[in-house]
């Protein structure tokens, strides 16, 4: 959150790295075929894994900048199908609400993408860092609440364990 500028090479390198690794897999099924035509198209798509991850790290400006527009189309196409869910039969009240909203956000983002892709990178970069921070706390939240809940019934069970065994010792004098 400190740095989203950071963050934003950040995501570009760590596509450039899945490009690669994406390329090796492609590359590694081509030849566990046994027949030509699968290999060339995996070979194909390993060549063009390989360009885009070389071509991220050439290029990590015009890369954030596509990433951008590629989040702002993915934005758009799910708000319009969660409005267009709106209109389906046998939805509830609560949930037709819901789909809209979400989908009117998620156009609401997709227009800004669009309109500021420069802007949308840094913020998406600052709202990731957020969402990291809050999904971090929640998750020790949680964790702890599972540990107490555990130890509370650990104890039941070492309890419940220690009559039985003293039930069992009891009967057999």
């Amino acid at each position: 959150m400190a740095w989203p500028g950071i963050t934003v090479g950040a995501f570009v390198i760590l596509f450039a790295v899945y490009a690669f690794l994406a390329g090796v897999m492609d590359f590694t099924r081509a030849f566990n075929s046994d027949r030509a035509g699968p290999v060339i198209g995996w070979v194909l798509l390993a060549l063009l894994s390989i360009a885009a991850g070389v071509g991220a790290l050439v290029w990590p400006g015009l890369t954030a900048f596509v990433l951008t527009i590629w989040v702002a189309g993915w934005a758009l196409v799910t708000g319009v199908t969660e409005v267009v869910m709106v209109f389906q039969r046998g939805e509830s009240g609560g949930e037709r609400i819901m789909w809209a909203l979400s989908g009117l956000v998620s156009i609401a983002l997709a227009v800004v993408l669009f309109v500021r892709p420069d802007i949308g990178a840094l913020s998406m970069a600052s709202v990731f860092g957020l969402f990291s921070l809050v999904y971090g706390v929640s998750a020790i939240v949680v964790s702890l609440r599972v540990r107490k809940i555990g130890q509370s019934q650990g104890s039941q069970h070492v309890e419940s364990a220690c009559r039985r065994q003293h039930i069992r010792a009891a009967g057999a004098t």
